[in-house]
């Protein structure tokens, strides 16, 4: 099993050195592509089952032990997001592959998008803080190609400050774990955990603030998240909908994992919930005043972020086994809209709402596949949404926090104004009589499969949610992690 740990890092950089071999024989690089990707959602399926009966499975890379080596720790919370960000990424490819001139206009696509799904599952299984920032810059190398490799004219801007914002975060993730490695000797995760505890308190803190912050830029919290709406829709939408369903979650990820394991003790929970709660309201109310399907979903990443913020905030296993489904449900929702909206720009040229309406009556499929996942955004029942966020609630009504619950409530009934928005609006009106191209068979395969995982989310929502407790338990056990990734009895 220890093998089988590694391979979701080890398939896709195999597959990415293919693609490159095979830069001339677009046929078998997209061969080479989409069996990587499955392959890899087949191993990271495989690792929820075995993890959830057996316990963690931790990789120590090159037999050195922790924490002298580079563990790769596969627990419940990394295999469950590995397992999801796996079907995304597959889901995404088909769509990729069968919209039209995807690889004639950048042959090293595959290889590129195989790196990103490295450096995806590398995020999520290491337990090394160095290794984390080495995962975070295969992402955001693979990313700055993506997104910059069709721009031009005004997405130049907007894609020039992606590349620099991202530049900017990764030098002070370097610099927090360099000050971190100074006053305790290791970068090893789960050395950290008792390693600190002898650091000075108000150094802790501000160690702690440093990392919230770094994640947070990444995580696109506010007030930092001012450089998505504009990027995000600067990219073509397949890569749209894999940045808006896996980047923005991974820095969640970081930010859930540091700061229960690293500062238990250090928990700002009244400033973490202001800004949970302005994440969520800033983001919202950005959605409402756009006029461009893209920018909308945007602003509703940003949104969307502050409700997974919120369950950290709480530090309860309810509250964080709710952020662990929440994040889930966004992976799967997210990207589906991108790749939906991707569709209605194929079909008709563009997406800005006061150009387009009818396709409802035009391409009623597009339709069937927004709607599902639009309400599931809003979180309205029974979709995966609902499960998500009727967690949340309960868990802020345990806690007795019921300013940022009533926040999040007004929220969610925007979010469902603004949805409301789209489907008026683009998918009813007037048809008019212009012949529209049709939807590849593939994108309505990546986009629909989306939608039946949401769906598959929301009905089996009791079984994810014990998993996730589950989750949460091993996370605010203390001396849990510590004792599994040292190999240490308990």
């Amino acid at each position: 099993m220890k093998t089988v740990a590694t391979l979701p890092v080890i398939i896709p950089i195999a597959a990415a050195a293919l693609s490159m071999v095979s830069i001339r024989r677009p046929l078998l690089r997209r061969m080479i592509g989409m069996a990587s990707s499955v392959a890899y959602f087949a191993v990271a399926a495989w690792l929820v089952v075995i993890v959830d009966r057996s316990g963690t499975v931790v990789a120590a890379q090159g037999d050195w032990p922790a924490p002298l080596g580079i563990p790769l720790v596969a627990d419940r919370l990394a295999v469950l997001l590995l397992a999801t960000s796996a079907a995304a990424l597959l889901a995404v490819l088909v769509y990729a592959v069968a919209k039209p001139r995807t690889d004639t206009e950048f042959p090293a696509f595959h290889s590129v998008y195989q790196l990103l799904a490295a450096g995806v599952a590398l995020a999520l299984l290491t337990g090394d803080l160095f290794t984390l920032f080495v995962a975070f810059e295969m992402m955001l190398t693979a990313s700055y190609v993506l997104i910059t490799y069709r721009a031009g004219g005004s997405e130049t801007r907007s894609t020039i400050t992606y590349v620099v914002i991202g530049l900017v975060a990764s030098a002070l993730l370097l610099t927090a774990i360099a000050l971190i490695y100074a006053v305790t000797g290791t970068v090893n995760i789960a050395d950290l955990t008792t390693k600190l505890d002898s650091v000075p308190s108000g150094l802790r803190t501000g160690l702690g603030w440093l990392l919230f912050m770094i994640f947070g830029i990444k995580a696109a919290i506010f007030p930092l998240f001012f450089w998505l709406p504009d990027s995000y829709p600067a990219a073509p939408a397949p890569v749209t909908a894999l940045f808006a369903g896996l980047l923005t979650k991974i820095g969640v990820y970081a930010i859930v994992r540091t700061q229960t394991l690293l500062f238990p003790s250090e928990r700002p929970v009244t400033f973490m919930l202001v800004i949970a709660g302005l994440t969520m309201v800033v983001g919202v109310l950005g959605a409402i005043a756009q006029k461009d399907m893209k920018r909308i979903l945007s602003f509703h990443i940003v949104s969307q972020i502050g409700y997974m913020i919120m369950g950290l905030a709480f530090f309860t296993v309810s509250g964080i086994a709710a952020t662990i489904v929440f994040i889930v449900h966004q992976i799967v929702v997210k990207a589906a809209l991108f790749l939906v909206t991707g569709m209605v720009e194929y079909t008709e040229g563009t997406g800005a709402i006061d150009d387009i309406s009818g396709v409802a009556r035009r391409s009623p499929m597009i339709a069937v596949l927004f709607l599902p996942a639009a309400l599931s955004l809003a979180g309205f029942p029974p979709f995966s949404g609902f499960i998500g966020k009727l967690a949340l609630i309960e868990s802020g009504f345990d806690s007795g926090r019921w300013v940022v619950v009533g926040v999040s409530l007004v929220a969610s009934v925007l979010t469902l104004f603004s949805m409301t928005k789209i489907w008026s609006g683009v998918f009813w009106g007037r048809t008019g009589n212009a012949q529209r191209p049709a939807v590849p068979i593939g994108m309505a395969a990546g986009a629909a499969g989306l939608v039946v995982v949401s769906i598959g989310v929301a009905l089996g929502g009791e079984a994810l949610l014990g998993y996730a407790q589950r989750a949460a338990v091993d996370l605010l056990t203390e001396g849990a992690y510590r004792d599994v990734v040292l190999g240490r009895s308990s």
